[in-house]
């Protein structure tokens, strides 16, 4: 049988999420980068606070956002850090669709636009 929270309890783990992104002294970011962050092609600074917390839900805010790609290569992976590069979420994946980062297209190219028009962590069950 699976484990199922209350959302009283999504809400305070989604919370301690947003605490930790927000923790450093300036804005954390989102990184998109290829298979393990090998290369990170592109970081989106969040706003701070980074967002709002509701029925299990972390919903940035400030969205859409976009940035000039740094590197060039396939979008395979994400991670979200604090102000201090602190890793607080990693293994997100990026696709097309049905993936945690959804972009149009995955292949970037250094000096295009990268533009994310929302962003949302769902708390699991």
């Amino acid at each position: 049988m699976s484990v199922i929270y209350t959302t009283a309890v999504k809400n305070a783990r989604m919370t301690a999420v947003r605490d930790q992104i927000d923790a450093g002294a300036a804005a954390g970011t989102l990184q998109i980068g290829t298979t393990g962050m090998a290369t990170v092609l592109a970081t989106i600074t969040l706003n701070d606070p980074s967002g709002t917390v509701a029925s299990g839900v972390l919903t940035f805010s400030g969205f859409s956002k976009s940035t000039t790609a740094s590197a060039t290569g396939t979008a395979a992976a994400a991670r979200i850090r604090d102000s201090n590069a602190v890793d607080i979420v990693t293994g997100l994946t990026v696709g097309t669709s049905g993936s945690d980062i959804n972009l149009d297209n995955t292949s970037i190219n250094s000096g295009q636009t990268v533009t994310i028009t929302s962003a949302t962590i769902t708390h699991a069950a």
